[in-house]
This record gives structure tokens, sequence and C-alpha cells, in this order.
């Protein structure tokens, strides 16, 4: 039996982001008892969860994304602060955001428009950028929401990065890590 993979479009983030996401996960861990840790090879913003997709149709919707993508510059982000998304006591997903952005909203808006056009079922809440860090609360106590910070260096400092790249990610939840890259859409140079 063929298994049926699920199919994303995402920001794809650099590797020394990832780096840093996951040196800050190391070192923060023991306060946030969650049960699942995300690889960090796994660290993206999505920017429309697909779904099971016929090959025909994946091919369709990133050739137009491509179409629709290619006058659009790279462009800087900036990580921002931990959040949850779920129960404020045992939040079921522990997250990193990005301050707020004009670039990305116009692209995550082409995007869904894009596969909205094709057909695709896509999620209608709004858009929430975010890198999912980890899942499922294990903690003995409430989480505490006070204990929410923002993502810094060591020395205070903020990371910025630049969005070169949007990828179509196709999920293998059997495998660690779990997203296998099967299409780069590149953000012209500036």
């Amino acid at each position: 039996m063929t298994k049926k993979h699920h199919y994303f479009f995402a920001v794809k983030l650099p590797k020394e982001v990832k780096g840093f996401l996951n040196k800050w996960v190391e070192q923060h861990r023991n306060e946030f008892p969650f049960g699942r840790w995300v690889h960090l090879e796994d660290y993206h913003i999505t920017l429309a969860f697909l779904g099971f997709a016929e090959k025909n149709r994946l091919i369709e919707a990133t050739n137009n994304i491509k179409e629709r993508l290619s006058k659009i510059n790279q462009f800087h982000l900036t990580l921002n602060k931990i959040g949850t998304f779920g129960s404020p006591k045992s939040p079921r997903i522990f997250w990193a955001d990005v301050l707020p952005s004009e670039d990305l909203t116009s692209i995550q808006k082409s995007v869904y428009e894009q596969c909205i056009a094709l057909d695709f079922e896509l999620d209608k809440k709004p858009f929430r950028p975010h890198i999912t860090l980890a899942r499922k609360w294990k903690g003995e106590q409430p989480f505490d929401a006070n204990s929410l910070t923002e993502v810094k260096t060591d020395k205070g400092e903020m990371i910025s990065f630049l969005v070169s790249d949007i990828v179509l990610y196709e999920s293998h939840v059997e495998e660690t890590p779990k997203y296998r890259e099967i299409e780069l859409i590149q953000l012209n140079e500036r």
C-alpha cells in the first residue's frame, strides 16, 4: 500500500537560523517540558498547507506560484518571541514568531490565493507566521504564560535573516527529520 504524504508551501529558514533556534531550544528545554521537540531541519514558516495532493496538481501549483513570485525580491525577517497555541494551561504547540512583515504577508497571500484558485482546501484562519519548536505540554504544573520570552542571543540581540527561498515540502511523519524538500522557488536578489 502506497503511503499518502501531505504537502505544504513554506519559507525555508537559513541553516544559521535553524542552528540558533536549536541552540536556544537546548538552553531552555528544561524550562518548557513539551513532549515532542521538532528536529532543527524541520524548522520553517508555513504559508499554505495543502494536505494530500496528486503529483499533477502539485506541479501546477508550483508552476503557478513560481510565476506569481517571479518578480518578488528577497527580504529580511527578524525573530521575535516565543508563544503557544492551544489551551493556556496545557498548550499543544510551542513556537517562535517573527516581527510583522508586509513582504511575508504579501507572499503568503499570493501562495494562498494561487492554491485556492486550484481548488485546494486550505485553513481559513488568519495567517499567523510562526516556527513550531515543540508539541504537547507535558509539565507537571500548568503552563505559565509569564515564562514566555523574546528570542534573542546571549548578548540580548535580535536575530534577522534573509528570506531567499520558498519550498514545497513533503511530509514523512515516520521519519526524522519529517519534511523533504520537493521544489525550491528562489526569490530575486535585491
